[in-house]
């Protein structure tokens, strides 16, 4: 039951550009927030991470200053702090190794040449890049573009970014672990 809401949030927030653009003048500002608060809210208490619940705090927060101004905007800003937090945990991973990628990695090879470790840094370092550059694209989205546009791009491009990100973090992978000759989990190398 945990694991299928958790996907049934993940997906929600993945959507909630969407969301927010089609019922924005059904729902009205008050409808969103309060949307917005209990996804952020449900999503933390569901992983119990302190992430989300940081997460969780700051949406309550931005809710509070939306209704306090009547300001529309507040709801558009979830995804500028989904990217903000993100850039915080890998960020910190750097300073508090191992990265979040050297632990990705070691699910599947526990024991990592050097060179493997300072590619999984270095592709930590994109990751902040992308997070930050992405955050920043987002927030003009918000105060500089039109609604449909915050929805396009937060919906749809960002994600696209991401998921070409990965697609070619994957590709340049295969050919380290070629190179350096890392073994697959079955044993073969490559």
């Amino acid at each position: 039951m945990r694991k299928c809401l958790t996907f049934l949030l993940a997906a929600f927030m993945v959507l909630y550009p969407v969301v927010v653009y089609a019922r924005m003048e059904t729902l009205g500002l008050r409808g969103l927030l309060g949307l917005l608060l209990g996804a952020a809210l449900l999503r933390a208490m569901v992983s119990g991470e302190r992430l989300w619940w940081g997460v969780a705090l700051a949406v309550s927060m931005l809710c509070g200053i939306g209704l306090l101004l009547q300001d529309a905007r507040m709801v558009k800003l979830y995804p500028v702090l989904v990217n903000a937090a993100m850039l915080v945990v890998f960020l910190s991973s750097l300073w508090q190794p191992p990265t979040i990628v050297e632990r990705l990695a070691r699910l599947q090879t526990p024991d990592l040449p050097p060179q493997a470790i300072r590619y999984t840094t270095r592709v930590t370092q994109v990751w902040c890049a992308f997070f930050l550059l992405n955050g920043m694209v987002s927030l003009m989205t918000v105060y500089w573009a039109s609604d449909r546009i915050w929805a396009l791009y937060n919906g749809l491009i960002s994600y696209g970014l991401m998921g070409l990100l990965m697609a070619v973090e994957w590709l340049v992978r295969g050919r380290i672990k070629a190179r350096l000759q890392i073994p697959r989990q079955d044993g073969a190398t490559g």
